[in-house]
């Protein structure tokens, strides 16, 4: 979840996935994807900033490997909407703001993501450090047991650079919109904005921040978060009627 301030509240960057598109065809979400093989490896550990290895995978509670989830996160960002989470040898982030700089990164953007060209090497080339602690993990949400696609999905928020412009990619995703935490879920009410469950939880966790900073720093303190596994509610035939979360009475009852 990319977040920045306005005057008033702070508005989140959202993307419409394509419509052809396996799983949650239409549907507004952050910018994300799965860790790949590309996402970690000492190359890439070396170029993070403010956190090891061994700090992101306890976070994570897995045995290793944590970091690339930082990393992906990274990634993704920079695929699929165009902000590259990286500092320069100043310790600021990547400036975007001159039309060299745009026309030169766009083209990183589609390289990167054609695997024409890695992280890595485009980090050694610009001289950039990834700015993974400037990533809070919010959430762990696992799809019920039973659907036919399952998920185990981490979900991040931080502070948009100032000076990059986010944009949807015209292909997995094909539109896109800053907007409040409070507007989308009003939105999403309304039917206007189609969205799965766990996108409308991390916009509720949004929606009482007043500010990108207060954002970063609740998921901050939030430490390690308990995952969230709904389960699936079906009828005398089998068939599935709904979803039940964890905080619901019937949950516990549940197989």
């Amino acid at each position: 979840m990319l977040v920045r301030d306005t005057p008033h509240d702070i508005e989140v960057f959202m993307l419409q996935r394509t419509t052809s598109a396996a799983f949650a065809s239409g549907m507004y979400v952050f910018p994300g994807g799965r860790v790949d093989d590309v996402d970690s490896g000492s190359e890439l550990d070396e170029l993070c900033e403010g956190m090891t290895d061994a700090e992101a995978s306890d976070l994570l509670r897995v045995p290793s490997g944590g970091l690339a989830y930082w990393v992906a996160a990274i990634r993704e960002c920079f695929e699929e909407a165009g902000v590259l989470l990286a500092r320069d040898s100043r310790g600021s982030y990547v400036s975007l703001a001159d039309s060299d700089s745009q026309l030169r990164f766009s083209e990183s953007r589609h390289d990167v993501h054609e695997g024409r060209l890695s992280l890595a090497e485009l980090c050694r080339r610009e001289q950039l450090r990834l700015a993974v602690d400037s990533i809070r993990y919010v959430s762990h949400w696992i799809t019920p047991v039973g659907e036919k696609r399952r998920f185990d999905t981490r979900f991040f928020v931080a502070v948009a650079p100032p000076s990059q412009e986010p944009l949807h990619d015209d292909k997995e995703t094909i539109a896109s919109l800053w907007i409040s935490p409070n507007d989308a879920l009003a939105r999403a009410k309304r039917g206007d904005l189609a969205m799965i469950p766990p996108t409308i939880a991390n916009l509720e966790f949004l929606a009482p921040h007043r500010s990108s900073i207060a954002a970063v720093d609740a998921a901050r303190q939030i430490g390690v978060p308990t995952p969230i596994l709904p389960k699936l509610k079906f009828d005398s035939d089998g068939r599935v009627t709904g979803i039940v979360f964890p905080d619901d009475p019937q949950y516990a009852t549940m197989p």
